[in-house]
């Protein structure tokens, strides 16, 4: 079966950087877009940042210019630089997958920036 996991959170001051990733360490499967959503405290999952196949990104508007998400050309592996952290990054961060109808996430990583 597909398990994505992550790495690559921690404690962070605001101005900071962090970079995750996220690799499918089980089942191969022909992925075909790749994104990292984020849920803070008491709020809904919210998409950060996509990239399909074909490399086109998009990105939440609160992280234009400071993060940036890419993959690996086997599409087996996905990253999120995360670059000027402020506090209102700070949630845990999954990470997810998918082709055809099919989705899978990984398990989350928690990233905290201090003020």
């Amino acid at each position: 079966q597909v398990q994505l996991v992550e790495s690559g959170g921690g404690l962070v001051q605001a101005g900071g950087s962090l970079r995750l990733s996220c690799t499918n360490s089980g089942r191969a499967f022909a992925f075909s877009a790749m994104a990292w959503y984020r849920q803070a405290p008491g709020k809904q999952r919210e998409l950060v940042a996509s990239i399909v196949g074909g490399g086109l990104t998009n990105y939440a508007d609160s992280v234009k210019g400071r993060f940036t998400i890419s993959r690996d050309r086997a599409m087996k592996t996905v990253n999120l630089q995360m670059n000027a952290l402020k506090p209102e990054d700070t949630a845990v961060y999954y990470c997810q997958m998918g082709s055809s109808g099919n989705s899978f996430w990984g398990q989350g990583t928690q990233v905290t920036v201090s003020s």
